[in-house]
């Protein structure tokens, strides 16, 4: 995005949390996610590299980060980039790549990788459909999660399978200028 290149790594991480509170908790998207942000076991990260190479390094280092660290004090890392991957479709390309770095480092299965862009866009879908704004973040995100906080969250919701049609009727309720509302107060 071409407005982070004037913003502070304090101002970025703003960004990301409003939309976290306001958005995927807020609106309960990720009914996962209030936890781990009241507790605050989110790590949040901002990178600073402009090619694909150095964020798959990065990549790799949080990666490692999250394998090792205590669950109680880091459950989940964001890993926002706003340099590199601004087109989604490269974006989406590099997914591929970030799914081979966990099974290179033998970590599929115990941590994955889902993620965010400003400009997401479900495949089927229309680039202005409500339905993309579920994954739509203020930056390129790479959230990391281990496996088995998620095996714990699904346990602990009943028709987990569910929460994808669930975001997707409150996003159509909400529409594309109460989406754009939510965030009304943040902007210059």
């Amino acid at each position: 995005m071409s407005q982070a290149n004037s913003l502070s790594h304090d101002d970025i991480i703003a960004q990301t949390t409003e939309w976290l509170e306001k958005a995927v908790i807020g609106l309960n998207l990720c009914p996962f996610a209030k936890a781990v942000h009241v507790k605050k076991q989110i790590r949040y990260v901002v990178s600073d590299v402009t090619t694909p190479e150095a964020l798959l390094e990065d990549l790799r280092r949080e990666l490692e980060v999250l394998a090792e660290a205590n669950p109680e004090k880091i459950d989940t890392i964001l890993l926002i980039h706003p340099y590199v991957l601004n087109d989604f479709l490269d974006f989406n390309d590099f997914l591929d790549v970030a799914d081979g770095l966990l099974e290179e480092l033998e970590l599929d299965g115990i941590l994955q990788i889902a993620n965010f862009h400003p400009d997401y866009q479900f495949a089927d879908t229309s680039i202005d459909d409500i339905e993309n704004y579920t994954n739509r973040a203020p930056f390129q995100t790479l959230h990391l999660l281990r496996e088995e906080s998620i095996d714990r969250a699904v346990e602990s919701f009943p028709e987990a399978e569910t929460i994808y049609e669930k975001n997707i009727e409150t996003m159509q309720k909400l529409g594309i200028e109460g989406w754009h509302q939510l965030f009304s107060g943040n902007k210059d």
